[in-house]
């Protein structure tokens, strides 16, 4: 799952990014109000964790700005601000859940891990298309009715082309999806990813948009 951090204060940035990423989340971190929403526009995540207390605008107007535009999209509070009246103008304002400072990572995680799921059953829980189906709840996918093993990424990569199913994802946008920003991603991962899919899959389950990325089929 890609993860919006959105913190302006850098230790806890980096706290919080590190610490998403040994849970296996992707995580891109940005420290203002005005760079989330740009990121939300241009590389909508899975989910955006928004700290209230941003130096350039409040987050409670970056949180309806989202919800303008993206009703569905997960959005987890982060604030100093404890009073109950706090709590409630967030919640009223769309967001799906409220976490005061300080807390424990592992309640953090905790909170994302019910929104993955509530995520999950807002969309059918199995995707099918043609002999390949992926499973979002239990993260298994199978062909022909056969359970293949498949690594994270290949999983995240896989789940990205049939939820678009018929698009035609970018390589940028894959990228995205499969790593957090500043990690080091060499010039033809995308591609040894997409082979290792194909050897389990099929060679024509995925195809190749020469120069720009890669689709699958509609169902």
């Amino acid at each position: 799952m890609l993860v919006l951090l959105v913190e302006d204060d850098p230790s806890l940035a980096t706290a919080l990014k590190l610490a998403l990423q040994n849970q296996g989340y992707s995580v891109n971190a940005v420290a203002t109000g005005a760079a989330a929403l740009h990121v939300v526009e241009s590389e909508t995540p899975d989910c955006v964790i928004l700290d209230l207390g941003l130096p350039d605008v409040d987050g409670m107007q970056v949180l309806k700005r989202i919800r303008a535009h993206h009703v569905d999209l997960p959005v987890l509070l982060l604030t100093a601000r404890s009073d109950l009246e706090d709590k409630i103008a967030g919640l009223d304002s769309g967001a799906d859940d409220y976490l005061a400072k300080p807390f424990e990572m592992t309640e953090l995680f905790a909170r994302l891990r019910v929104l993955e799921r509530r995520l999950s059953t807002t969309r059918s829980s199995k995707i099918t298309i043609g002999e390949v189906t992926l499973d979002i709840n239990s993260g298994q996918v199978s062909v022909n009715g056969e359970e293949i093993e498949l690594a994270r990424r290949e999983y995240m990569l896989l789940k990205s082309l049939m939820e678009s199913a018929g698009r035609v994802l970018t390589r940028s946008t894959l990228e995205s999806r499969l790593y957090s920003w500043g990690e080091e991603v060499s010039s033809n991962t995308l591609e040894v990813h997409v082979h290792h899919l194909r050897k389990k899959l099929g060679t024509q389950f995925i195809s190749t948009v020469r120069g720009v990325g890669y689709k699958v089929k509609a169902a």
